[in-house]
């Protein structure tokens, strides 16, 4: 029996987010997002989608393709407690791992057959990065993945909206309609490290193919520029 496993990539995904600073801490916290899984060679196959599109929602498998590091640790410091309380790496969902794969819940929109891509996942709800692999893909069951009796510990209560969002007309104009919601809502998060709160920092992270760069003075969020 091998100590090790090889795998490869099924797909990759195709997010608005061009790195990992603004992306959702976890999946379905923003509906709005939009997102799309497409697969690579030799798994464009529809056959292996057959009867997919009766579930409402997947579960995406994928690769930290950023966040690896020669050494893991067994404490982190999850946002949730500020990035300053260190906990068990079992006990968190921190991309630093000793093996560094991702789980997400994700909601399933539709899906797409084309000539160029074969079938292509249209997800909501994603909190990947552009271009992170996929290593596999399973249908959620909502009677055995569903516990509503569930305790979740030191991140008990989901993550909800702190900032209000200010974004001047002439910026937001710069972004396609389908594309403003989704960003308020990922601002109202407050995408910021826990322990950085300097009011007078500027932020930025790539969004939709633009830079969106803000300002947060207490509860409010100013988005300066887009471009």
């Amino acid at each position: 029996m091998s100590d090790s496993f090889e795998m490869r990539p099924i797909a990759r995904i195709r997010s608005d987010f061009g790195s990992k600073f603004g992306v959702p801490r976890q999946s379905g916290l923003v509906d709005a997002l939009e997102a799309a899984v497409v697969f690579e060679e030799p798994y464009r196959n529809p056959d292996a989608l057959r009867g997919l599109e009766g579930f409402s929602h997947i579960w995406l498998i994928w690769a930290f393709h950023q966040s690896q590091r020669p050494e893991w640790s067994p404490t982190v410091r999850p946002p949730r407690l500020g990035g300053n309380q260190r906990v068990g790496v079992f006990a968190s969902r921190s991309p630093f791992r000793p093996n560094p794969i991702g789980l997400s819940s994700v909601r399933l929109d539709h899906i797409a057959y084309t000539d160029a891509l074969g079938p292509v996942l249209h997800v909501r709800g994603a909190d990947l990065v552009d271009g992170t692999p996929i290593l596999d893909i399973k249908p959620y069951l909502p009677y055995g993945d569903c516990h509503p009796e569930a305790t979740g510990g030191f991140a008990s209560e989901p993550a909800r909206p702190t900032l209000e969002v200010e974004i001047p007309p002439a910026l937001l104009d710069q972004l396609p309609p389908d594309r403003r919601e989704a960003l308020r809502d990922v601002l109202a998060l407050d995408p910021r490290p826990r322990y950085q709160q300097d009011p007078d920092r500027v932020y930025g992270f790539l969004f939709a193919g633009q830079e969106v760069r803000f300002t947060v003075d207490g509860d409010r969020l100013q988005v300066v520029d887009i471009k």
